[in-house]
């Protein structure tokens, strides 16, 4: 009797064991990695036309980074795209503080997440945060336009190699239909750089201008423009009172 007893409470404790194991299993399924680590933030201000969910794996007292993905949803809150990025950056303010599975509402300001119409099509695109790869370690980003054929958000190469390689993400002209780039070296020469966008063709440098800054007193200014295909270049020296009026 006492050695189907003990085989009895030995096989009721691993039968246990094995339940209780997939009951935790079931629920990892269920809820996902978000609920096991992972911080959650929500950006509703930044597009007229799609929110954006984020989850990020490393966060700490200002701020997180770290490999992370973005979760997109069109107005009648059906997903439409998951981006990822090894390196998703963002900043807190003061009042906010992350927990793991808490949804933390972010500002467009702080959002590692840009829309805007990037080549000039009439529909937005979508940048995103990938670390600080830019001109001085400033932000970067890999940028994603929308194909109408495919029905949706593919990287351009073009537009992730400028967004990576100056100062902080580049502005955009709709008027014009250019994409302006800013960057300096040293303490005091300044760039900027101007791209036409070509409708299915891709990017055309059109304009450099560094602003040399060194002497107190003046300004020199080297502008090339690209005009009727030919390169040219003109030199301008500014009192500096005059010129930074």
């Amino acid at each position: 009797m006492e050695i189907f007893t003990e085989t009895v409470e030995f096989t009721f404790t691993i039968t246990m064991n094995i339940l209780n194991y997939y009951k935790g299993l079931s629920a990892f399924i269920l809820l996902g990695p978000v609920c096991f680590g992972q911080y959650q933030f929500e950006v509703k201000d930044a597009s007229k036309n799609y929110d954006a969910v984020i989850h990020i794996e490393n966060c700490y007292n200002d701020g997180c980074m770290g490999k992370g993905t973005v979760e997109l949803f069109d107005n009648k809150n059906a997903k439409v795209q998951t981006f990822t990025s090894d390196n998703l950056v963002l900043s807190f303010e003061n009042d906010q503080k992350p927990m793991p599975g808490k949804m933390i509402q972010l500002k467009k300001e702080q959002s590692p997440v840009v829309f805007d119409d990037f080549n000039f099509d009439g529909t937005e695109d979508i940048a995103i945060r990938n670390g600080n790869l830019g001109n001085y370690s400033s932000a970067s980003y890999d940028v994603y336009v929308f194909n109408s054929t495919r029905m949706a958000f593919v990287k351009s190469k073009e537009l992730t190699d400028i967004a990576s390689s100056y100062f902080d993400l580049f502005e955009t002209d709709p008027v014009r239909k250019r994409l302006i780039c800013y960057g300096k070296s040293g303490c005091c020469n300044f760039f900027t750089t101007e791209y036409r966008v070509i409708p299915n063709k891709g990017l055309d440098k059109v304009l450099e201008k560094e602003e040399d800054k060194s002497d107190e007193k003046y300004v020199k200014v080297i502008t090339q423009e690209k005009i009727n295909n030919k390169w040219i270049t003109k030199t301008k020296v500014y009192p500096a009172e005059e010129y930074h009026k």
